[in-house]
C-alpha cells in the first residue's frame, strides 16, 4: 500500500485519539466543577463542549476519502470502518455528558444538602469513567500491541461493573430515604435518572474498546 495511505490511516487514529482525549479531560474537568459545586464551571464546560461536534465530522470525512482514493485491503477496511462505529460513539459520549452537566445544574443550583451529598457519593462513578477514558487511550496508542489491548478492554469491564454497584448501593441508600419521608420522592428518582445517564458513558467506553479489538483482531463488530 502506498505511504500516502499508511499516513492517512494513522491521521484518522491520531485524530480520534485528540478527541479521545479532549473528552476525557472534559470528564475530568466536569468531576472537579462538581465536587466544587461550580455551576458557572459547569456551564462553561458545557460551552467547550459544543466545539467538538465538528471534530468527528471531519474525521468521518477523512474515513471516506481513504476509501475514495485507495480503495484499502480487507484488514485495513475493518480498522477503518471500526473508526467510523468508534466516531458514533464519541458523538454519543458528548450527548451523555452535556446532558448529565444540564442536570447536575440544575440540582446544584437548588442548593438541597441530600442532593448535594448523594452527588458526592456517585462522584466515583466519574472517577471509574475517567479509568476507562485512560485505558481507551492506551489501547489506541499500543493498537499493534494484540496481548496489551485485549488486557486493557478487561480493565475498562472491571471499571464498568464498579459503576453498576456503586449505582445500586446510591439506589438503595434514595430508597430508604424516601422510606423515611425525607424530601420530595420525585427529586430521588430524578436524580437516579441523572447518575443512570452518567453510567451510559462508560458503556459507550467500553462499546468502543471492542471496536479497538475488533479493528485490529477481527471478530464479531
Amino acid at each position: 500500500m502506498l505511504p500516502q495511505y499508511h499516513d492517512a490511516r494513522h491521521a484518522v487514529r491520531d485524530s480520534i485519539i485528540e478527541m479521545v482525549e479532549s473528552l476525557a479531560n472534559t470528564n475530568k474537568l466536569a468531576m472537579d466543577a462538581i465536587k466544587n459545586n461550580s455551576v458557572s464551571d459547569i456551564e462553561a464546560i458545557r460551552t467547550e463542549l459544543k466545539e467538538l461536534s465538528p471534530v468527528t465530522e471531519k474525521i468521518d470525512n477523512d474515513i471516506v476519502l481513504i476509501f475514495a482514493k485507495y480503495t484499502p485491503g480487507a484488514r485495513d477496511l475493518r480498522e477503518m470502518v471500526s473508526y467510523f462505529k468508534v466516531t458514533s460513539a464519541l458523538n454519543r459520549i458528548q450527548t451523555y455528558i452535556n446532558n448529565y452537566l444540564k442536570k447536575m445544574q440544575i440540582v446544584l443550583m437548588e442548593d438541597n444538602r441530600d442532593m448535594s451529598e448523594f452527588i458526592s457519593d456517585s462522584l466515583r462513578i466519574n472517577k471509574s469513567t475517567i479509568n476507562s477514558f485512560e485505558y481507551v487511550l492506551e489501547m489506541l496508542k499500543t493498537f499493534d500491541d494484540d496481548d496489551k489491548i485485549k488486557k486493557l478492554i478487561s480493565k475498562i469491564s472491571v471499571e464498568n461493573a464498579k459503576t453498576e454497584d456503586i449505582y445500586s448501593i446510591l439506589e438503595k441508600e434514595m430508597v430508604q430515604k424516601m422510606s423515611d419521608a425525607e424530601g420530595n420522592p420525585e427529586d430521588y428518582f430524578n436524580l437516579l435518572k441523572y447518575f443512570r445517564k452518567n453510567l451510559k458513558i462508560i458503556d459507550r467506553l467500553e462499546n468502543i474498546a471492542e471496536r479497538i479489538i475488533f479493528a485490529r483482531m477481527g471478530g464479531k463488530l
